[in-house]
């Protein structure tokens, strides 16, 4: 296809931006570039960025910048923005970052090919190629993937943007409203991953809860997509992540309970407990209803892992609401939790609000936070010593261990379960946990699993 043939890839951000970078790759070796994992070697890069909070821009920023220094060699001949915070920032990226050849928003992700060749679009700003669009009502398709997961575990998207009203977030402006895949072609996608080498496929969206809700009107929910998926031979675990609260119904933890191959495993950002900081941030539910909807997650899920993540330092969290938010956490005890600092986004409803709290207070808030969590979190992993349960491999760690994940597990956001003995990565093998290792577990193979070295 012509200069340049040799790509090299940054991508940043959530899974959502890994499915898309996994397309473009995709798209780009179709088209007979050559992927390198040398950037030394490649005439052009692409930085697929995230724009989500102030640090992962600041992030991109500078990881841009030191791409562009690259050109200097003589070797890189473009070096090109695609993702988030392209869509965010539109031109004024390439101002910010002088040396940018092409802009790739969310919305032109199949415009990545001529953006790395340079055969630019009708604009042109500062010498650079623009591929910016808003939003299409419609959800781009993920078949034909080059994925950058390890094989055996893959993400698998359901839908696209968000119509939740959460005061604090850039995604509906970046991402647009909600768009839901229709479910045949979700069914395709999981069979292509599974054809691929994936047992695990991990269900993500902005809010994974309303699909199938509202103008999409395919007479499927996700209850429903679940139990269809269940049925796909080949994928061994299904994972849910990204739940919505406020529309979290009881169909949807009858179907994970039901269903053989999703797993007892529920990814739900709460982001606060007290009722005028959920307000506040437009949540949709309050104390109460949270209470209730995570006692019928526990009841309705027998063995159940609830995530959760949590914001620090909302505009006009008070002390008393910042303890409060603490005792929640003592007393459900969460498998397992993360924290943000509330981040100020000027072009969202919170940003604008009175009460915006010193950066140090939020950090001292988040260590709090992480340290009453990294007690539960130890005292969790004490109570799995001696019992026995089944675990996805995930690679070697050296001469005598492999790492592993539980279905309570998911991978790259929480702990591990460090076994001893050999196996390839996406073998399932019954273990015994013997041990655990600050928040990771220690486990032995049971008698007719793998064999100890």
């Amino acid at each position: 296809m012509g200069s340049p043939t040799r790509v090299a890839f940054v991508s940043l951000g959530c899974a959502k931006n890994t499915v898309d970078s996994e397309k473009m790759l995709g798209q780009l070796a179709e088209a007979g570039c050559v992927i390198t994992a040398d950037e030394s070697d490649a005439e052009a890069i692409v930085v697929n960025t995230c724009g989500f909070l102030q640090a992962s821009r600041t992030e991109a920023d500078e990881i841009l910048r030191e791409v562009i220094l690259r050109k200097k060699d003589g070797v890189l001949k473009r070096v090109i923005a695609a993702g988030c915070l392209v869509q965010r920032d539109k031109e004024a990226l390439a101002l910010r970052v002088p040396g940018i050849d092409a802009l790739v928003g969310v919305n032109n992700r199949d415009d990545i090919v001529r953006a790395v060749v340079g055969k630019g679009s009708s604009h042109k700003r500062q010498e650079t190629d623009l591929f910016l669009s808003d939003y299409h009502a419609f959800t781009q398709m993920d078949n034909a993937r080059m994925r950058i997961t390890p094989k055996h575990y893959a993400y698998l998207r359901i839908s696209e943007g968000c119509d939740q009203k959460c005061t604090f977030c850039t995604i509906p402006s970046i991402r647009g409203p909600m768009h839901c895949k229709p479910p045949e072609v979700i069914l395709d996608e999981a069979r292509e991953l599974i054809s691929d080498g994936a047992v695990e496929l991990n269900l993500i969206g902005q809010d994974t809860t309303s699909y199938g809700r509202g103008a999409d009107q395919f007479g499927v929910g996700l209850a429903d997509l679940l139990r269809q998926l269940d049925r796909v031979e080949g994928a061994q675990w299904i994972r849910l992540m990204y739940v919505y609260p406020s529309v979290l119904s009881n169909d949807i933890l009858d179907a994970m309970a039901d269903c053989n191959r999703v797993c007892n495993y529920i990814d739900i950002p709460l982001q606060h407990i007290s009722d005028r900081v959920l307000k506040s941030m437009h949540r949709g539910i309050d104390r109460r209803g949270t209470e209730a909807l995570l006692d019928r997650i526990r009841q309705r899920i027998p063995g159940v892992a609830v995530r959760t993540t949590l914001i620090a330092g909302f505009p006009g969290e008070t002390d008393a609401e910042f303890e409060e938010l603490i005792e929640f956490i003592k007393d459900f005890r969460f498998d397992a939790l993360g924290v943000f600092p509330y981040s100020l986004e000027a072009d969202t409803p919170a940003g604008r609000m009175k009460g915006q709290l010193p950066e140090a207070v939020k950090e001292q808030r988040v260590d709090a936070l992480m340290r009453t969590q990294q007690e539960i979190a130890f005292r969790l992993a004490e109570e799995r010593v001696g019992s026995t349960f089944e675990v996805l491999v995930d690679g070697r760690v050296d001469d005598q261990r492999v790492s592993a994940r539980h279905r309570g597990q998911a991978p790259m956001v929480d702990s591990a379960t460090y076994v001893r003995g050999n196996a390839s990565a996406g073998e399932l093998v019954s273990v015994r946990c013997v041990a655990r290792d600050a928040y990771d577990l220690v486990a032995v193979p049971t008698q007719s699993a793998l064999p100890v070295l």
